[in-house]
């Protein structure tokens, strides 16, 4: 069969147009189903199941991204560094979703893939999750439920700080994270991990799961922690709390112009390093397009690297 130039370019425009509508469908935000993916490298970390959660693990796919509901066991998958380039470090990785979903890729296995390729042992924590409807139709409803915010209050008008929303139990979640430190740090000589230098980072509730660990769990010594676009609230520091650094954009809903954790890092007199970026919304990963928010990555490393967590203490 032979081809004109015309008919070639035609099919060229063709063939874009239709990658074009694709990439479209895939980011609108619209919810699609997905075949649960192998997870081949996942560890299950044996912490028990959820109560009165009738609907079995599901995935679904939104603006392009895996993502996972109605987790009832806990899973911990390493992503290692190629032999000779491993630096010692290692990091927990916790995805977000409002404790409801997992954001898998976009804030879990693409980060741990970065981190990787940095030295570091990465390691994506799928933790138990708070139940949702069984069918997808039903989520979607659910997701797409009416919501109304409450009115603010008087003190809130004259600029007070937003009143912190109901603690949720987050007794699950925390014992997943003590399990998969405690796996780290049994297998540290296999997966070469310094476990002098074991830390956590977080996005949204994966970050919210980051700082509750580091407040409340009685087990975990971690080194460092990244909470990454989670609530910007006061807490109470314990005294062994590590070094934190924390990154938001000033258009994220959970900014509203908040500094409380930051204060409380730098008022107990532990080190704190905070990025607050223009822009990049909520739930950027890595980083989207033509957005400030896109270097957070670098600096994290950068920030790892002058406090001298990539690199082994001499003796060590």
């Amino acid at each position: 069969m032979t081809y004109t130039l015309k008919h070639l370019a035609k099919t060229a425009i063709f063939t874009s147009m239709l990658a074009l509508a694709v990439s479209a469908m895939a980011q609108d935000g619209t919810i699609y189903p997905l075949d649960a993916p192998a997870e081949l490298k996942a560890i299950l970390l044996g912490t028990g199941g959820v109560d009165n959660q009738p609907a079995k693990e599901s995935w679904f796919r939104q603006w392009g991204d895996p993502m996972a509901r109605n987790i009832t066991t806990a899973t911990l998958t390493p992503f290692l560094p190629e032999p000779g380039k491993a630096n010692g470090a290692a990091v927990i990785v916790a995805p977000g979703g409002g404790f409801r979903w997992l954001s898998m890729g976009n804030e879990g296995w693409e980060v741990a893939e970065a981190l990787a390729k940095k030295g570091i042992a990465a390691f994506v924590l799928k933790y138990r999750l708070q139940p949702t409807p069984e069918s997808l139709e039903d989520f979607k409803a659910w997701m797409n439920r009416p919501r109304t915010a409450p009115a603010p209050s008087a003190d809130t008008a004259r600029g007070a700080a937003t009143p912190r929303p109901p603690q949720q139990d987050l007794s699950n979640q925390l014992e997943d994270a003590e399990a998969a430190y405690a796996m780290i740090v049994k297998r540290a000589k296999e997966w070469g991990v310094d476990t002098k230098r074991i830390g956590m980072i977080g996005f949204s509730a994966g970050a919210g799961l980051t700082m509750h660990a580091t407040l409340h769990s009685k087990t975990m010594q971690l080194a460092f922690i990244g909470p990454i676009y989670g609530g910007m609230g006061p807490v109470e520091v314990p005294k062994n709390a590590p070094p934190m650094f924390n990154v938001i954009a000033s258009d994220d809903f959970l900014f509203r112009g908040q500094f409380g954790v930051i204060d409380s890092w730098f008022k107990a007199g532990k080190p704190v390093e905070f990025h607050l970026y223009q822009n990049g919304g909520h739930g950027f990963g890595l980083g989207n397009p033509d957005r400030t928010s896109n270097r957070w990555f670098d600096a994290f490393i950068h920030w790892l690297d002058v406090n001298k967590f990539l690199v082994a203490a001499p003796g060590k």
